[in-house]
C-alpha cells in the first residue's frame, strides 16, 4: 500500500510539473539541480518548435534534426544568461535563428549570388510596398525558389514575419533593433523578392 501511494504521488508530481510549471520555473530548477526531468520538460516543449524553424531554413530533415539537437544544447548551456527581459520563447527564437544563419553562412559561403543580393540596396517607393504587401501573391513553389536567392538575413526576417507570424515587436526583441529598422528590413527584403520575381518570371503576378 505504501508503495502504491508513493507511485501515485510521483504520478501527481510529474503531471503537475509537466503541465503547470512555467518556463521560468523549469529553467530555475535546471540551473539549480540539473535534474534530467526538468531538462526533459523543456525539451518536450521546444524541440519540435526548434526543428520546424530549422527545417524551414535547410529543407533537409536529417540536417534539421542535427541542428535542433545542437541548438537545444546551446540553449541549455546558456540558460543562466536568460534574464527574463523578454519571453523565453522569443529568446529561443533568437538563438535558433542566429544558429541557423551561422550554419547557412558557412554552407553557402561560396554562393556568389547570395552575397551579391545581400549587399545590394533596393529603394522602394510606397507604391511598390503597397503593391507587394503580401508575399502570398506569389505561388508557393516559386516563392521557395526566390527565398533561396536572397541573403540568409533577408530570408530569415521574411520567414519570421510571414511564416511564423511574429509581430514587429517580437522581431525587435530577436534582433535588438528599433521598430523602424525592422520595417525597413522587411520592406527591403520584399523588394528584393519582387525584383527577382520580375527578372525570373517576367510578370509580377
Amino acid at each position: 500500500m505504501i508503495g502504491l501511494n508513493y507511485n501515485q504521488k510521483l504520478g501527481i508530481s510529474k503531471t503537475r510539473i509537466t503541465e503547470k510549471l512555467t518556463d521560468e520555473e523549469v529553467i530555475k530548477e535546471i540551473i539549480l539541480t540539473q535534474n534530467e526531468r526538468y531538462i526533459s520538460i523543456l525539451y518536450d516543449r521546444y524541440s519540435n518548435k526548434i526543428y520546424r524553424r530549422a527545417i524551414s531554413f535547410v529543407k533537409e530533415s536529417a540536417i534539421a534534426e542535427d541542428l535542433m539537437h545542437d541548438i537545444f544544447l546551446k540553449i541549455l548551456l546558456n540558460l543562466s544568461s536568460f534574464k527574463g527581459k523578454s519571453k523565453f520563447s522569443t529568446w529561443v527564437y533568437s538563438i535558433t535563428y542566429n544558429f541557423c544563419i551561422d550554419f547557412l553562412r558557412k554552407r553557402q559561403k561560396e554562393r556568389q549570388q547570395a552575397s551579391t543580393y545581400s549587399s545590394e540596396m533596393v529603394e522602394l517607393s510606397e507604391e511598390d510596398i503597397e503593391a507587394f504587401e503580401s508575399l502570398k501573391q506569389i505561388k508557393s513553389e516559386r516563392l521557395q525558389e526566390l527565398l533561396e536567392m536572397i541573403s540568409v538575413e533577408d530570408k530569415m526576417i521574411l520567414l519570421m514575419k510571414y511564416q511564423d507570424n511574429l509581430s514587429i515587436k517580437q522581431i525587435q526583441e530577436v534582433f535588438k533593433i528599433s521598430e523602424s529598422a525592422v520595417k525597413m528590413r522587411i520592406n527591403r527584403a520584399k523588394g528584393k523578392i519582387k525584383k527577382l520575381y520580375k527578372a525570373n518570371y517576367k510578370e509580377l503576378y
